[in-house]
């Protein structure tokens, strides 16, 4: 189905070990509670491809389409947003303002006086930016978001749209990840980073646990609990920093057993966490991480999305950006607007479809049930249209949705 691009996989010898809990429940359940009450609030389709499952020779092949969330046009406003209400709640009930500020009440503007004087910051590649922003509009606080040179100017706009100043810095992702923590710590703002280091975990697992909210509903729509089939045998979702793949990763070993084998996809231009995966302990990769996958151009791993994935992922897997294009245009062909990072767990998984050792290795067969995960929709319609060539479609895409 894909052209015989080149691909790394990598074969976790730790996964299944024993491990911390990275992401609580009762965390899950305050953000599912809170995200599901929001306005606009609505499960996105989980999309069965039967003609690519037939064509990859698998049993089932469902995506979960991310492109109409909350009309940002990614998962991102699952934790981002979420995080911002957290955080602004948090420092109302710090300065005994409000002991338990909801979403409800900071978007209906009960204290404005206050949060328009609160700052929250972060870096991003696009998205994440973009539901900061949001949340920050929703919450009436200001934001400041800093992107990297290699962010386009489409996904500039779209974070701006929402409010946000936008300072652009020199460098990579995890450069305007330190910029923007160290401008927050001169200026008294909050970062809302979905990145994790040490000394800094708390605002990251909660963006964590508001991506599990996707998993969920994925789950809920596969319907195994309800006798409408087996379980999924295999996952496969896009890496990053790591933080989404994570949080799927906790929500399908709670959800489903046996748990299905979790297979994470990177660009092979920003392979970090397979490189810590080889390693056997979390590592960065140098260079200028340039890729097309621009919301997976990240060289460090998350810190908390690491301490899962060492041993909840079974495998690792990077692709190059020729394989992200070539999907693009199956999923369009197949009725599905999927952007060049959304696409990179179906790439991964049609490419070691297509090649004998790698079904080997991961037990792939006509009986393998898979789950992927489209994480953002087209993002930038400009390049969305000169990769797929069908800006026609997209543009009735998005008025429906």
């Amino acid at each position: 189905m894909l052209g015989p691009y080149p691909f790394t996989l990598f074969a976790n010898p730790r996964a299944g070990t024993p491990g911390m809990t990275v992401l609580p429940e009762a965390g899950f359940r305050r953000a599912r509670a809170e995200i599901v009450a929001w306005p606009g609030y609505a499960p996105t389709p989980l999309v069965d491809l039967p003609g690519i499952a037939a064509a990859a020779g698998l049993g089932v092949v469902r995506l979960k389409d991310e492109a109409g969330r909350f009309g940002l046009g990614s998962f991102k406003a699952l934790g981002g947003a979420y995080a911002v209400a957290e955080v602004v709640a948090g420092e109302l009930a710090r300065r005994g303002m409000a002991p338990g500020a909801t979403s409800a009440e900071l978007m209906a503007g009960r204290w404005r006086a206050a949060t328009e004087a609160m700052t929250v910051t972060c870096a991003t590649d696009g998205n994440h930016g973009r539901a900061v922003a949001w949340g920050a509009q929703r919450c009436h606080c200001r934001a400041v978001i800093f992107i990297h040179e290699g962010v386009s100017a489409g996904r500039a706009a779209a974070i701006a749209a929402y409010g946000a100043e936008i300072r652009r810095v020199s460098g990579t992702y995890d450069d305007s990840v330190r910029v923007a923590a160290a401008e927050a710590a001169a200026q008294g703002w909050f970062v809302v980073s979905d990145t994790s280091w040490a000394g800094y975990t708390e605002v990251p697992r909660t963006i964590m646990q508001g991506y599990r909210v996707m998993a969920d509903e994925a789950v809920a729509q596969w319907g195994v609990a309800q006798g409408n089939g087996a379980p999924p045998t295999h996952v496969f979702v896009q890496g990053g920093v790591g933080g989404v793949a994570a949080a799927v990763s906790v929500q399908a070993r709670a959800a489903f057993s046996p748990a299905p084998m979790l297979v994470v996809v990177e660009p092979d231009r920003a392979a970090c966490l397979l490189a810590s995966a080889e390693l056997g302990e979390r590592t960065s990769v140098p260079g200028d991480l340039d890729t097309l996958m621009a919301g997976l151009a990240c060289g460090e791993p998350s810190l908390l999305a690491w301490q899962e994935l060492d041993r909840g992922a079974a495998a690792f897997m990077a692709i190059p950006d020729e394989a992200a294009v070539a999907t693009m245009r199956v999923l369009a062909k197949a009725g599905v607007v999927a952007g060049e990072s959304g696409v990179a767990g179906l790439a991964g998984c049609l490419l070691a479809a297509a090649d004998p050792a790698a079904r080997e290795t991961l037990g792939l067969g006509a009986e393998s049930r898979v789950l992927v995960f489209s994480t953002e929709g087209a993002t930038d319609p400009e390049l969305y249209a000169r990769l797929v060539g069908c800006p026609t479609s997209l543009e009735n895409r998005q008025r429906a949705t």
